[in-house]
Formats: C-alpha cells, structure tokens, sequence
C-alpha cells in the first residue's frame, strides 16, 4: 500500500510504503527503486513532502517533522507529539505543506507545526487558537495563512504569522471564517485534506465532503459589534451596571454579565475581559458572556471588555464599568490604625509595667540592702562599741589597782583581754553579715544547728554552760534562698539574745514544717523579759528586737512572744504558707511526720 508520494528537484519519486504493517521509504529514479529504506532504519511516515532545497520532508507517525537527504534523517521532535510528550496519546501528521518563505508546516492532533530556519514552533490554544486539533494547512496568495481544523476553518494573517515565528508564545488573533453555524464540516481525510487551484480558490476535504472557499471575493462584516454590560449579580443579587455602584462588604461571589450585538452569527462572537485591580492580563472567555469573581478585597476596580464579530473584527474600546466594593468594619483603613494604635499602647503598658517592676524590685533591694546595713550598724552599737566601752572601764579599773592591789589588776586585765577577743568575734559576726550569700548551699536547720553549736561552744569558753537543742518536726521543705536568708538571719538574733541575756540553762529551737505554715520556736528557762521591753519593742539604745520586727513584717511573717519572770521565754515565728511556695526537692509519695532531735547534749 502506497501511503505517501512526491517528487524531488531531482526528478526522484519517493514512496511511502506499507506492507505487512512494516513501513518502507523508497527512491525510484527512470523507473526503477534505485534504493529502499525500511524501518527502523528510516522513521516510519505517513506523509511525504519534497523540500524546494533538496531531499524531502516526512511526516512521522508519533507528531515529529523527519529532513531527509542524502539517505540521512533528520528528525526534530515537538513538545506535546506522541515521542515527547508520553502522556498524550500518539497523533501523526495528517498533513504538510511548505509554504513561499520556506516553512515547513504539519497538521497534527496536539496543533500546528512548524519548523524554519532551525525553528521549531506550535500552534494551538496556548496561543489562542481556537482549539488544538488541525487536519490540514496552506497559504493563500496573500501570504495568510488558513488551517482547517476541527472547530472550523481559521485564517491567521501573514502578519501574526511571521509573529509567531519570532516569538513562540504569542497570542495570534486567528479568525473563525467558517464553522459549524456556516456549514463547514471539519474532519480527517486518508490523504492531503487541503489544496489550493491555480485561481486562487482553497480547496478543503474530509472523508465525506469537499469544501471550497474563495479568499479574494469572501464577503467580510467589517462593522465591530457594541458592547455592553448587562448587570451585575453579587451573592445571588441583582444591580444594574450604574456608574461608582458600591457593592456590599464580604460580598463573596460577584458575576459580571456582558454581551455585544452582533446578529449575522451571534455564536461566533468572541470575548476579552479584564477586572483592574485585579487582573494583570486580558482573560479570554471564548464565547461565555459572564465573568466570575470570588472574595473580591475591600477596593474600586473598572471591568473592561471588548469583543470581535463572527468575521474577527474587534471592537477595541469596548465598555468600561466601574464600581467599589466597601470594607467591612474590620477592613477599614480606621480599624487597622485602631488596632496598631492599640498595639504601640499595648507595648507602652507593658514598657512602663516593666519599668515599674524593676524600679519596685530595685526599691525593695535597695531597701533590703540599707535595711541590713541599718541591723549591723546597730548590731555594732549594741555588741561591739558597748564592748568596748566595757573593756574600757575594766582597764581603767586594773590601772587604779595597779599601785595598791597588783594581783587583783592582773586579774582585771585578764578578764578585759578575754572581753576583747569577745567584742573582736561579735565584730567579726557582724562584718561576716554584710558579705552573706543569699544563694547559700546550706538549709535553715543546717544554718541553725550550726549557729546554736557556735554560741554555745563560745559561752562554755566564758564559764556559762547552757544546753542548746534543735527539734525539727514535718516534712522538711527547701525554702527559698531569700527566704531562708532572713528567717535565719532572725532566729539568729533571738538565740543571741537567750545565749547573752536570758542566763539560762536549756535552750531550745524547734522547727516545724507544715502544710500551710513554717513555724520557729525559739524557748529558754532564763530569766525571762521585762515586760517594759516587750511593751516598748526593746531597750532603749538597742536595736536587735526592732530589727527583727522589721524583717518579719517585710516578709509578712508573724512573731509573738511569751515571757514571765523566772519562767523562761519563748519567740514563735510563723511565716505562711505564701511565702514558703517552693516545693520541696525530697518530697516522698506520702506524709511523713517525723519528729527528730538533731543536736543536744549537756555539757
């Protein structure tokens, strides 16, 4: 079967072949095959074009152009054929043809091919075509070119034409001369769809009918249709098309009806629109009348369209509308200014909180510091300089034994040496305060069994021999470092007080953990408290009970006394359970009341 035949500058007949489903290429020169060639060697074909230049063009069966010459092929390959494009179904070339300015045109399924000067091109509805399928293309004498394709017969001018070839993505403005609504029946044909006679006529043809078409003296309309837009329809309502319209805010889908007068083929009537504001481009509908929007932004836009008649003349103004769309409360320029208003005073508030946070906490250090500094300096007044003080007496008094009773001095002496060692260790303790570290490792009983075993040790050096215990009842908790600086700085100051003051022979300091209190006890069997001194809040001239006071007030701690003559004190601190919130580090899976005695012995 002979599928494909033409005629090279060489006056040599190649053939197309097709015998038992294998594909041969054949070169007949006077009558005889001077050459065959068969696939694979040479691609299979279906169509078989001579090349003005030399050697012959074919027409491959999987969308690709072949150049053969000089028994070699050439194949060039085109996005979307059967070979290049493995998801679309395989399309052959139907048709080719050259055109005058050396083209090389195919017909395929997937559009129009072309191939010039190492060019390769398609054409389809990428470039506004309208639609992909071609069965045959020629030129007239006027250099325009005509494709009869599957949803008509389309001219493109000569102009657009060579615009395409310089630059491939163009958007040609083919024009539908003939479809459907005229008469024309598009189809594929077993062989060349398309011809053109000597006088110029074109000559079309599919398996049924043979069409033909006079280019010179077709009758064109020439008047471009108005335009107009109809109305407008925003969530299901209606507005006609009045110029500056406001549609509502939150309008969500919004459809622009159009249409243009054209009445000798209405259906062929072709569309552009374009919303700006919103499009960057011209969208191109085919024949729809409507435009679709969705969640239009709060705005002013203008809808522009324009339209071409059935021959493809456009009327390039076109009709304009324009309209806004309001905001929504939370979309105003007002409502965006509010709330960054609210967020810089939103940032200002909480600048000025911190500010004042650090200036309180700078306030309470500073207080604490000055504070501190106020309980050495009278810890100093109260223990050192009247220590002092007294070991001057007890020199003037060895001096005026001296001459008279020379033992006696000696003795006095030795007793203010001792009193001054005792006023250099208070000095000691004191100055030791100003350098305490709040982020100390010990607890508060550690802290505590330490103090008391230090007094008690320094007393029994002086003759005086009081038995210091420690009782620790509740599960232990870890206080704070602050915390546990400062009730520890006041159960120091009583238990200096029992030791000096209250000439007693037991004393005891018992702490107690509870649930929602922390409770020490600090007792004696001394002598007891004036009642003059617990009612004024201490002795004239001394400062340690007003400087516990005043801690325990600052930590909201609560400190109460219970004192009779000759029947002991007893100091219970009690601080709440908001003060004492950091949980305890060796907290067991259930309570455990424990009563321990840490330290106590007699000495």
């Amino acid at each position: 079967m002979v599928v494909g035949i033409t005629e090279d500058i060489e006056n040599d007949i190649w053939i197309e072949t097709l015998l038992n489903s294998v594909r041969s290429l054949l070169r007949i020169h006077n009558f005889k095959v001077q050459e065959e060639f068969p696939a694979p060697q040479m691609p299979a074909a279906r169509r078989v074009l001579a090349d003005p230049k030399g050697g012959i063009w074919l027409g491959l069966l999987d969308g690709d152009l072949a150049r053969v010459r000089n028994g070699q092929a050439e194949i060039f390959h085109f996005q979307g054929s059967g070979k290049a494009d493995r998801t679309r179904p395989v399309e052959d070339v139907e048709q080719m043809t050259i055109t005058p300015d050396g083209a090389v045109l195919g017909a395929t399924g997937f559009g129009l091919i072309g191939w010039k000067n190492g060019k390769q091109r398609i054409l389809n509805a990428r470039n506004g075509f309208p639609c992909d399928s071609v069965h045959a293309a020629l030129t007239d004498q006027a250099g325009n070119l005509w494709v009869y394709s599957q949803c008509g017969l389309v001219e493109i001018a000569a102009k657009e034409v060579q615009e395409w070839w310089e630059k491939s993505d163009t958007i040609a403005r083919p024009r539908l001369v003939l479809d459907v609504f005229d008469g024309a029946q598009a189809g594929r044909a077993s062989f060349p769809g398309a011809a053109r006679s000597v006088d110029g006529r074109l000559w079309f043809a599919n398996t049924a009918a043979l069409q033909m078409i006079d280019p010179v003296h077709l009758a064109v309309n020439a008047a471009s249709p108005p335009v107009h837009v109809e109305e407008i329809i925003a969530d299901r309502k209606q507005y006609s098309p009045q110029e500056g319209l406001r549609i509502p805010p939150r309008t969500r889908d919004l459809e622009i009806d159009y249409t243009a007068l054209s009445f000798a083929v209405p259906q062929k009537v072709r569309f552009r629109y374009k919303l700006e504001g919103q499009d960057t481009q011209w969208q191109d509908p085919g024949t729809r009348r409507q435009a679709f929007y969705t969640d239009l932004r709060p705005g002013t836009y203008t809808f522009r369209v324009i339209a071409c008649n059935s021959d493809g003349v456009w009327n390039e103004a076109g009709a304009s509308w324009g309209f806004s769309v309001d905001p929504a409360w939370y979309q105003t320029i007002w409502f965006w200014l509010s709330c960054a208003a609210a967020f810089f005073v939103l940032l200002w508030a909480l600048y000025q909180l911190r500010v004042g946070q650090l200036a309180r906490q700078f306030d309470i250090e500073l207080e604490a510091r000055v504070s501190e500094r106020t309980r050495i300096a009278r810890d100093l007044h109260d223990t050192l300089l009247q220590s002092f003080h007294g070991v001057l007496f007890r020199f003037q008094g060895a001096r005026n034994m001296l001459p008279n009773r020379p033992e006696e001095a000696m003795q006095t002496l030795d007793g203010a040496i001792m009193r001054t060692e005792q006023a250099i260790a208070e000095g000691r303790d004191a100055v030791k305060d100003l350098r305490f570290e709040s982020a100390t490792q010990k607890t508060l009983v550690e802290l505590l069994a330490a103090e008391g075993q230090e007094l008690e040790a320094s007393h029994r050096a002086e003759g005086d021999s009081p038995v210091f215990s420690l009782i620790v009842e509740g599960e232990r908790q870890t206080l704070s470092p602050d915390l546990c600086q400062d009730v520890y700085r006041m159960a120091r100051e009583l238990l200096r007080n029992a030791f000096r003051l209250a000439h007693a022979h037991r004393i005891e300091t018992e702490v107690r953990y509870d649930d929602g209190l922390l409770r020490v006890r600090i007792r004696d069997d001394g002598i007891g408290i004036d009642p003059k001194v617990l009612e004024e809040g201490g002795r004239a001239g001394h400062f340690g009970l007003p400087g516990v006071r005043e801690r325990a007030q600052r930590i909201g701690a609560q400190l109460d006394f219970w004192s009779e003559a000759g029947a002991g004190t007893e100091v219970q601190l009690t601080i709440p359970a908001a003060a004492t919130n950091e949980a305890s580090n060796n907290r067991t899976g259930f309570k455990l009341l424990r009563k321990l005695r840490i330290y106590g012995h007699r000495s």
